[in-house]
This record gives structure tokens, C-alpha cells and sequence, in this order.
């Protein structure tokens, strides 16, 4: 990298990370809070240091590129100051947190120039991974998804001879009453494996398709994954007792769903890299 320019910029620079801590300080720290206290979230706190990672993972490629300061960068950070006003006034939370995204790509562009905003434009992306979806939109997707899984669960359940009745978000055995509740929807599960896939797909080695493929890939194993733990909690329901489907065994199911969904998606990287392998081999002949 240009050590010069480094040099130069660092007064600069140690003067804009202190600003952008002091304008988002408690932006940041009712961030972590959120984290710490929402199970929907509880992944947010890797984010950052997978973003760092990301970014760790192109030293090569940074260290060779030329540095370009660009005042076009001042654009982009404006609309995310922009973006933090408009959020202040209407005290809207989601807003605050995603200004932080161009004003932190504004600052890379203004400070090193298109190349190095173009590099390091997907990791700084990735950041919006951490900040929690609205709670009306949350609500709004969690609730056809609650549907969605308790529907087919059911139909999974009577197909393993068990009779079943369903109501709505409600699941009637014989000897009991389980309730598909906003946790159970697959929405946090979701999130994370969203997450996981795009960090994966960042770094995976085959083409950008291959690359939306397995990110998109996500959402249809998180809604299997969870029709999985929905249909054993029934079974464990109607074959003992409803506490037994509860407590420690429905968090111990949840995590090996969990690991199934990491399977899945790691099935998913191995088929799109061998089929990339092959299409290269298939090229290079």
C-alpha cells in the first residue's frame, strides 16, 4: 500500500475515527445492548469481526493497491449524515444504524479513492447484518412464516400417523396443544444463516451466480430446518409428555437443527464448487 499516503493521511484519519466514534458512541453502545439482550440477534456481535476478517482476508490485494482520494467520497457521507438526521428526527433506530454504512464507505472513498471503495464495498456491506430488522417489519414477515411452517409441519406430522389438527398458528395432538410462537417462525434462525451464507459466499471461489445461489440458499434451508424442529417437538409432545418437548430438549433441538442448517449449507458451497471445477475443466479442454 502507499506508505506515504499513509503517513500523510494519519492526522486525518485519527481526526475522522474519533469523529465517527463520537457521532455514533451511543448508537454503538444501545447496538450492543440490543445483541446482548435480543435472542433474534444474539449474532450480531460476530458481525464486525467477520467484517474485519473480510477485509483481513484482501491484504494482499490492499497492500498492492494505489490510493486515489476521491472527494466523490464526501457524497456518499453526506447522504449517510443525511440519512443519521432524517433518523434522529423521526426517532427511528434502524435508520441511525444503517447510516453508518456510507458514512463509513463515504470515508473509505474520500480517504482512498474508488479502488480501495470498490474492495472493501462488500465487507463494509456486510456490516447490515447487524443491525436488527424494525420491529413492525419483523412482525409482518414472522407471521406468514409462523403460518407457513405450522402448516407444513402438520401435514409432515400426519404423515408420520399421528393425528393432527391445525388452527391457524396452533398445532392439536391428541393429548395436547403446542403453539407455533413468534420464536418458532424460522426468522431468527433465518438472520443468522443469511449471515453465515453471505460470509461463506464471500469467500467462496467460484463465479458471483454460484455466489447468489448459495447466499439465497439460506431462506429455503432455515424454513426446512425449522419445519424439522417443529414436527420433533410434536413427536416428543405426543409420545411422553408437552414438558418434555420443552425446556432443555426444545433448546437442544434447536441447536441441532441448527448444525443440520450448517450441513445443508455446506452441501449446498461443495455441490456449486464442484460444478465450478467442472465447468473450468470443461473450458480449459
Amino acid at each position: 500500500m502507499n506508505h506515504t499516503f499513509l503517513r500523510k493521511s494519519f492526522v486525518s484519519l485519527t481526526i475522522l475515527i474519533f469523529c465517527f466514534v463520537g457521532l455514533y458512541y451511543h448508537v454503538m453502545i444501545k447496538l450492543v445492548m440490543d445483541w446482548s439482550s435480543n435472542d433474534n440477534y444474539s449474532h450480531g456481535v460476530l458481525i464486525p469481526l467477520i467484517a474485519g476478517f473480510l477485509i483481513w482476508h484482501q491484504k494482499k490485494t490492499l497492500s498492492e493497491i494505489k490510493l486515489y482520494p476521491s472527494n466523490a467520497g464526501l457524497l456518499i457521507l453526506g447522504s449517510g449524515l443525511l440519512l443519521l438526521a432524517v433518523g434522529n428526527i423521526g426517532a427511528e433506530l434502524f435508520t441511525i444504524r444503517l447510516s453508518m454504512i456510507p458514512v463509513l464507505l463515504g470515508l473509505t472513498i474520500y480517504l482512498g479513492g474508488w479502488g480501495l471503495g470498490k474492495l472493501l464495498l462488500l465487507p463494509v456491506g456486510y456490516l447490515i447484518f447487524m443491525i436488527p430488522i424494525p420491529a413492525i417489519l419483523w412482525n409482518k414477515i414472522a407471521f406468514p412464516l409462523k403460518l407457513f411452517a405450522t402448516k407444513f409441519s402438520v401435514s409432515a406430522i400426519q404423515w408420520l400417523g399421528i393425528a393432527v389438527y391445525r388452527e391457524g398458528n396452533i398445532i392439536h395432538l391428541a393429548n395436547t396443544t403446542l403453539q407455533v410462537v413468534d420464536a418458532c417462525s424460522g426468522l431468527r434462525s433465518l438472520t443468522s444463516l443469511l449471515a453465515l451464507s453471505g460470509f461463506i459466499a464471500l469467500l467462496a471461489r467460484y463465479s458471483s451466480k454460484r455466489k447468489i445461489v448459495l447466499f439465497l440458499s439460506a431462506i429455503p434451508v432455515a424454513i426446512l430446518v425449522n419445519i424439522i424442529r417443529l414436527v420433533i417437538t410434536a413427536v416428543l409432545a405426543e409420545h411422553y409428555d408437552q414438558r418434555v418437548a420443552e425446556g432443555f430438549l426444545h433448546d437442544f433441538s434447536g441447536i441441532l437443527v441448527f448444525l443440520l442448517a450448517l450441513l445443508c449449507l455446506y452441501g449446498v458451497h461443495s455441490l456449486l464448487e464442484g460444478t465450478s471445477a467442472k465447468s473450468t475443466n470443461v473450458d480449459a479442454t
